[in-house]
């Protein structure tokens, strides 16, 4: 019995290793046929072919075009795309302001850069999000020739969440945020954002928005 048991591994290791013999060989084939064909291609003057080659392969099998669909390594999963950003908001000071519309935008993608996503614009997933309310709220104390007024922005955030076109999820966040400011003898003219405040409420309502919307990683 150990007999038969021996020689039945002796068997199986000599298949196996002449199995690796015949794909070396193959590999040694294929390499060497492949850098012949390339010599051809270059002493026949075809250097568009070659870059074609050349570029097919780094495509396809380059971790540094990971972002590619054709790419083996490309994961749709960690890719999205912020399609757009529209600021709704229809009363206050930054009404229609497009300047806030890019600046939600680029803070979407930064956070969703430290989260690990890639951004390409063909990516499956697509992230649309409206900006539908922004107000700042004053609560305003005075103490003799003391003032001490605290600011509050509110943001509220609608994210819409596509992928391959058909929408998959849709959230409503709020956050808010606030600074106090004391000062002496100063009149508050009020209805004006604290660039601090604003910044930091958007940047709460764009975490959450990505929070809700993305599959866990």
């Amino acid at each position: 019995m150990r007999q038969k048991v021996l020689t039945i591994a002796n068997n199986f290791t000599d298949k196996l290793l002449s199995i690796f013999i015949i794909l070396t060989f193959v590999w040694v084939l294929v390499a060497l046929s492949f850098q012949l064909s390339f010599i051809y291609l270059n002493f026949s003057g075809k250097t568009e072919t070659i870059g074609k080659i050349t570029s097919f392969f780094n495509h396809t099998f380059d971790g540094r075009f990971k972002n590619s669909p054709e790419n083996i390594m490309y994961n749709a999963e960690d890719h999205i795309w912020v399609e757009s950003v529209t600021n709704m908001v229809k009363i206050g000071k930054l009404a229609g302001n497009r300047n806030l519309e890019f600046g939600v935008k680029n803070i979407l993608e930064e956070y969703l850069q430290e989260a690990g996503y890639d951004l390409a614009s063909d990516a499956e997933y697509k992230l649309k999000v409206n900006i539908v309310y922004l107000d700042v709220l004053t609560t305003k104390t005075n103490i003799s020739v003391f003032h001490k007024g605290e600011e509050e922005v509110v943001v509220r955030l609608q994210g819409i969440l596509y992928k391959q076109g058909k929408k998959v999820k849709e959230v409503v966040v709020e956050e808010s945020s606030s600074e106090i400011s004391m000062s002496t003898l100063i009149v508050d003219e009020g209805g004006k954002f604290n660039q601090t405040s604003l910044s930091n409420a958007l940047k709460k309502g764009c975490e959450k928005v990505v929070i809700k919307l993305m599959p866990p990683k």
